[in-house]
């Protein structure tokens, strides 16, 4: 999870206010009436499956997409009737969107120009009549220079972007929507060009970078890895809706219903159909959790809250199918007795010590902290009381 830092140089952060937000595609509802509270300062990531309406939401916020119906806030104004370039947000794309033909500096420099330099200032020709804009353009460079050492940009000012590695490019694209000092910044799935090693450098990068300027990030990915280790807060979108708003440690530990809990966690939660008895009783892997009731749940278990052991009455049995060494640790996949997918993971010490084989039945407990409940709604529900199951 994301480590809280005290910013260091000095922010100007916004609050985003979201109300009934809702959005049409002609009969298609992609966003339903959602509501969220940004708060200023706050890295908060909009995470969910494709098409759950988390990029539409931060296009709305930036006034690319107008609303069905609802309400867009920032900073205590109602920015419903303004365009994009009056809502003081900065967005990052994730194609970049740098200009081909201009060097990194000119990228950079790009959005100050704009503001500072009349339409006139600009133009290629008469611009070099103005007595003002070598002033301007003085001041312009030196912010563009400074905001250049942040990003470890300084020897590739004079670079196109086709020049550029994946990583320098998504910093030149950061460093535009910087050197305008927004009150938020949007991005859009920024790292998902990139890969692996790289993805992993750039979320430790924008994760400092959140902390040294102090500002709202809203940050829409897919990848849950990106929302529980940069993430202040999480938004898990589906279907148009947040399912449930929360820190990473919450989503994981307590998701609300069992999308959360499938969508949260790496490799996904191991769900198991189970039967309570008329006492509300259920037994499973070494536990009794008495439900709210009697009928049909559904059990969620975390791999790694799996262990092995030797056969005994009560514990969950499962044919071992496949092993992964990860180094550190292995992940066994294997096999109900009905048939339903089963991952476990476990230290390369507790692996050696169980000699498992391909094709052996493993016998295996539960670590309560690891375990979840949800009703025939999917819903998860409170555990009334806890205790050892027999031998």
């Amino acid at each position: 999870m994301k480590q809280q830092q005290t910013p260091t140089s000095e922010a100007r952060a916004a609050g985003l206010t979201l109300r009934g937000i809702v959005k049409h595609f002609g009969p298609t509802r992609v966003l339903d009436g959602v509501d969220l509270d940004i708060r200023p300062g706050e890295f908060l990531t909009l995470v969910g499956p494709s098409g759950c309406g988390k990029s539409t939401l931060l296009r709305i916020i930036a006034g690319l997409e107008a609303q069905s119906a609802g309400s867009v806030t920032i900073g205590g104004r109602s920015v419903d009737a303004l365009p994009p370039s009056e809502r003081d947000v900065a967005m990052v794309f994730q194609s970049y969107a740098l200009y081909p033909h201009m060097s990194v500096a000119a990228n950079i420099a790009s959005p100050l120009e704009l503001r500072r330099l009349s339409l006139f200032e600009r133009l290629p020709l008469l611009r070099w009549l103005s007595p003002r804009r070598p002033r301007v353009m003085r001041e312009i460079m030196t912010e563009v220079r400074a905001m250049a050492g942040q990003l470890q940009l300084e020897g590739l000012l004079d670079r196109r972007p086709a020049q550029l590695s994946g990583g320098q490019r998504q910093r030149v694209a950061l460093g535009r929507a910087m050197v305008r000092r927004p009150a938020a910044f949007l991005m859009d799935e920024p790292l998902s060009n990139l890969d692996a090693k790289l993805r992993v450098h750039m979320r430790t990068e924008l994760a400092e970078l959140h902390a040294r300027l102090g500002a709202t990030f809203v940050y829409v990915t897919h990848d849950q890895i990106e929302a529980m280790t940069m993430s202040d807060r999480v938004a898990l979108m589906d279907k148009g809706r947040i399912l449930q708003l929360g820190t990473p440690s919450e989503l994981y530990d307590t998701p609300a219903d069992v999308t959360v809990a499938r969508f949260i966690g790496s490799p996904p939660i191991n769900l198991l159909e189970v039967e309570a008895s008329a006492g509300g009783v259920i037994r499973m892997a070494g536990l009794a959790l008495r439900a709210p009731g009697p009928g049909r749940y559904t059990i969620g278990i975390r791999p790694e809250a799996l262990h092995l052991g030797r056969a005994a009455p009560g514990l969950l049995a499962a044919r071992l199918r496949r092993a992964e060494n990860l180094g550190a640790e292995w992940l066994l996949h294997a096999e109900t007795e009905e048939g339903a997918p089963l991952a476990i993971r476990m230290t390369a010490a507790e692996h050696a010590a169980a000699d498992a084989l391909i094709g052996q039945v493993l016998h295996l407990s539960a670590s309560r902290a690891g375990v979840h409940l949800f009703g025939p709604d999917g819903r998860r529900v409170a555990v009334e009381a806890a205790v050892e199951a027999p031998a």
